[in-house]
């Protein structure tokens, strides 16, 4: 019993070594409240929506904000810390799902020492400066990372033989996918491969004759009508949206109560001019801020051992078949979606290549191993460590603990404002953090705050005449200069962050 238990403790410590390493360094680098550090301006809406019980921007997130809430109950610093404190646990949890998909790969391989591999492979993912860069901020892409590692964790592995188990698969797999696709609607680009994979098994070999992968599989069905029933299960999860609406939170995007409104809100149509706005010219350049991007999260050692993991060590497998085609789908997305924070969409490149990594760090100690067991575990060890020191250069990079400028700029504009002040904001860095301190924590509640980018939207009015009903809205257009001129009783500023905080106040 003793020596069983030493050999568990001993099999689970890479793993742990992992988490609490990545962890630690997370809660160093963690934004203690509302933050713009590493394109975290999103963070306010965010926030405010899961405390509020509102809905956020498009596609409007449910899942996350959901999550949220619960994290936002926990006893520890500010609201916004505690939401910040979410994105590092899931990357963490993200990290040990890329190791143990490594190892599950090199179990396969029959590897010697398969745990530094994927120690190399879950540390070039958490230690990638952009996935450090999002676990340290309030964002839905460290969520993603999770659940995305999650679909390749479940949809790779191997179907068990009863077949009651095999449908309790099924309904965990489809319901996953759905629930995926509740806290990111780039999801789809999974779901179809990971629904095909998931309905396909082996065929039994009554020839004996050797026979390629593809040859020996067969489509179940019944496999893939029961896990497309539990992925609209799961994807009703963004029927809390519209309920959400119905009790007229103050951060409402779309005020999806029909249902003409609720597609605006969950397909994203708010940025739909920038889906495919590359020329041909363009892409070029995009390309290269691609591959520039690919070279700076694993440096040229990363990127060599990953295609060594792609294309010489890595074997034709459901893993193999999904990390392609993730790296190769969101690449694609990335490219030709130009949003100014579209980089972050190649997140889950960065998932599929630490894969290749630990299998290419797998290849490299197995053949050396072969000749020398010691001096393949130390060239793992090594190789692990190389990652682990991305803490040295990426760092103060991605260090979000020192930023205060949205909190600065919250706490100034609600101490400069007048008592029952109009607040005009401008900007999303603005708004969402005027929000956080005005909604989230209930500060200053004789100001008007107003969203001057939102005002054409008649949603959002219909938001500004629920959350003030003392307020009047001119019809048709009630624009700044409008509502001031109908509430001429109320002081006006203005405030904008442009680089510094601009508040303008006139009584």
């Amino acid at each position: 019993m003793k020596l069983s238990c030493l050999k568990s403790f001993y099999r689970n410590l890479p793993p742990i070594i992992l988490a609490v390493s990545l962890f630690s360094l997370y809660l160093v680098t963690l934004a203690p409240d509302i933050t713009w550090a590493n394109g975290g301006s999103d963070g306010g809406d965010l926030i405010t929506a899961a405390a509020t019980g509102g809905i956020a921007h498009p596609t409007g997130y449910p899942l996350y904000l959901l999550i949220a809430r619960l994290f936002q109950f926990l006893p520890l610093g500010t609201l916004a810390f505690r939401t910040n404190l979410m994105s590092a646990l899931f990357t963490v949890l993200g990290a040990v799902l890329v190791y143990e998909l490594v190892m599950r790969s090199s179990s396969q391989q029959k590897e010697t020492y398969p745990w530094p591999a994927g120690l190399a492979a879950g540390y070039a993912f958490g230690m990638a400066p952009l996935v450090w860069s999002q676990a340290v901020i309030t964002e839905v892409y460290a969520l993603q990372a999770f659940f995305i590692l999650l679909i390749l964790y479940f949809y790779t592995q191997k179907a068990p033989i009863e077949f009651a188990a095999q449908k309790r698969m099924d309904y965990w797999r489809g319901l996953l996918l759905g629930l995926a696709m509740g806290n990111h609607i780039t999801t789809m680009f999974l779901a179809l491969p990971a629904l095909i994979l998931g309905s396909v098994h082996q065929k039994a070999d009554v020839s004996g004759a050797a026979q390629r992968w593809f040859d020996k599989i067969r489509l179940d069905n019944a496999a893939l009508r029961r896990q497309l029933t539990w992925f609209g299960i799961g994807l009703s999860i963004y029927l809390i949206l519209p309920l959400r609406a119905l009790a007229q939170p103050p951060v409402n995007w779309g005020n999806p109560v029909t249902l003409e409104r609720f597609w605006w809100l969950v397909s994203g149509q708010l940025y739909r001019s920038y889906y495919l706005q590359v020329s041909l010219d363009g892409f070029w350049e995009q390309f290269q801020a691609w591959a520039a991007l690919l070279s700076k999260q694993f440096g040229l050692p990363g990127l060599v051992l990953g295609l060594l993991g792609l294309i010489v060590f890595g074997r034709v497998s459901r893993l193999h078949i999904l990390t392609t085609w993730t790296a190769l789908v969101f690449s694609i997305f990335a490219v030709f979606y130009r949003s100014v924070d579209s980089y972050v969409y190649l997140i889950p490149l960065f998932i599929s290549f630490a894969i290749w990594i630990g299998m290419g760090v797998a290849g490299l100690t197995r053949e050396i191993s072969q000749k020398n067991s010691a001096l393949g575990l130390v060239f793992g060890l090594l190789l692990a460590g190389y990652f682990l020191g991305g803490v040295v250069i990426n760092f103060r990079q991605v260090d979000a603990s020192h930023d205060a400028r949205a909190e600065v700029f919250g706490r100034e504009v609600l101490s400069t404002a007048p008592e029952n002040a109009l607040i005009f904001a401008k900007g999303d860095q603005a708004i969402f953090a005027v929000w956080y301190f005005h909604f989230a924590l209930k500060e200053r509640p004789d100001l008007v705050v107003i969203a001057t980018d939102l005002l054409h939207f008649e949603w959002y009015q219909e938001t500004l005449q629920s959350t003030y009903p003392l307020l009047v809205l001119p019809e048709p257009f009630p624009w700044p200069a409008t509502i001031e001129a109908a509430n001429p009783a109320l002081p006006v500023c203005s405030v904008e962050n442009t680089g510094v905080a601009e508040i303008e106040c006139v009584e």
